[in-house]
């Protein structure tokens, strides 16, 4: 008896996981052709084939299904800089290509530039919102350990990287508003610069 109980809890934790996944799949196509900042629970819904009120069994409002997508781009811009900077420390560059491979996440994301909104508003339920800051804390460190550094540890060293990481932003902004050619600046030129300051002063 306790054994068929645990397989059905099992069951329903798996099709619940399910669920999560296809609502946040069908989020993210609604996403792409309405943008992030758009998004509505009921279109949402439409798209995943749920009723409007099963998806609010997942997420409360739209502000946690904007923060659970930014959070899923978050981890994946984590990975991204990891990956970029793989045996690179020390060689030059590793820096510059982890953040070369940030930035091109950010600037395809239009659920991280939705979550900065979102989180202005406070709408979002405290878990989503630790969901997502311990994403971007992830990826901080990583940017940290791209520059061939530790994870930070003083004030100091926290505030550059955020620094380094707000130029980023900045840069992935412009370069989706095709504002780095109207500048005359190249992006890797860019990036170069960032890495040889950043990495002097981390």
């Amino acid at each position: 008896m306790t054994e068929l109980l645990s397989r059905r809890s099992e069951r329903r934790t798996r099709q619940r996981a399910a669920n999560r996944s296809a609502i946040l799949e069908a989020a993210r196509r609604v996403a792409l052709q309405d943008g992030a900042g758009e998004l509505s629970l009921r279109a949402v819904a439409a798209e995943a084939g749920y009723a409007p009120a099963s998806v609010y069994e997942y997420f409360r409002n739209r502000a946690e299904l904007v923060l659970a997508l930014a959070a899923e781009d978050m981890g994946l811009l984590a990975r991204a800089i990891r990956e970029a900077g793989l045996g690179r420390e020390g060689a030059g560059g590793g820096f510059a290509a982890a953040a070369k491979a940030a930035l091109d996440i950010m600037r395809a994301s239009g659920a991280l530039p939705a979550a900065a909104a979102t989180l202005e508003e406070a709408d979002a339920p405290p878990e989503a919102e630790r969901l997502f800051n311990g994403k971007m804390i992830a990826a901080l460190t990583e940017l940290a350990e791209a520059a061939g550094h530790g994870a930070p540890k003083s004030r100091d060293d926290q505030g550059d990287v955020l620094l380094a990481a707000a130029t980023l932003t900045g840069l992935a902004v412009r370069a989706r508003a095709g504002r780095l050619k109207t500048l005359g600046l190249e992006e890797d030129a860019l990036l170069a610069r960032l890495e040889k300051r950043f990495t002097a002063s981390v």
